[in-house]
């Protein structure tokens, strides 16, 4: 699936609660579905630096896609990871590099996150896209 269409579906399931409180249970509920990142990646070179809470990404070249996989110590935060991982895992680097990331302010998320959730956000966006610059480098 493109990066578009995973996009437009996160915004039409937040669309469908009517508060969010409701928004905050589903993005825990997402964090609990998350696939365990394997422990050889929870290191210090994987950390996203600006977050309040510790994440771990990784990301590897599989077949010409990037595969994503990511942990977090804060239940809440690892929901928020979880969304990007599905948005962009599977995908192929320049699709990363290009994809733009509206879909964030068209569900609320950023406004409603306290000012380092909100840089944490930012951050592990900013990684994702590292990761996609290296690969795309490499080629």
């Amino acid at each position: 699936m493109i990066i578009q269409e995973l996009q437009a579906d996160i915004i039409d399931e937040f669309s469908l609660f009517d508060d969010w409180m409701q928004r905050y249970e589903y993005i825990i509920d997402l964090g609990k579905s998350l696939p365990l990142i394997d422990e050889q990646y929870k290191t210090e070179d994987n950390i996203i630096k600006g977050c309040q809470s510790k994440v771990w990404v990784h990301g590897e070249l599989i077949k010409d896609k990037i595969v994503f996989t990511a942990d977090s110590d804060a239940i809440l935060t690892k929901g928020i990871i979880a969304i990007l991982i599905r948005v962009f895992s599977n995908q192929k680097a320049t699709d990363i590099l290009d994809a733009n990331t509206d879909f964030i302010d068209a569900i609320g998320l950023k406004e409603h996150l306290s000012p380092t959730r909100a840089n944490g956000l930012v951050s592990m966006i900013k990684q994702i896209k590292m990761y996609a610059l290296a690969f795309n480098a490499k080629k």
